[in-house]
């Protein structure tokens, strides 16, 4: 009679560091896709919409006021610590001058906020 071959024991130290480096490799995987994909802007999404962030006015450390233009609209949002949100659409929209941007967005912003009605 011949002897039958033993197979190896799943918690030898063989299988476990076959797991280890199994592991091992998946992470390093996912981290080099990951970097890959921050380096090109392969993730950025792609949206049909005509926008662009036409001036904006820092009111503290992580807050601010920003002026975006949504196709022919223009729209005041707030970002913040805890997100975006949306203060108010403009019925006129504000023409900013190439020279002097911030000031002409301040100066609106302040007549706007002294009303306190919508503009």
């Amino acid at each position: 009679m011949t002897a039958m071959a033993q197979p190896a024991s799943p918690l030898s130290i063989g299988s476990l560091m076959q797991l280890s480096l199994s592991l091992i490799a998946i992470v390093a995987l996912i981290l080099a896709i990951g970097w890959v994909l921050k380096r090109f802007k392969l993730n950025a999404p792609r949206g049909s919409v005509d926008s662009e962030v036409l001036d904006q006015l820092s009111l503290g450390p992580r807050e601010r006021v920003v002026l975006v233009r949504i196709g022919e609209a223009q729209v005041l949002v707030g970002v913040g610590a805890s997100g975006i949100v949306a203060l108010t659409p403009l019925a006129t929209p504000i023409t900013l001058k190439a020279a002097s941007r911030a000031p002409a967005f301040a100066d609106r912003l302040r007549d706007i906020m002294k009303r306190g009605g919508t503009p």
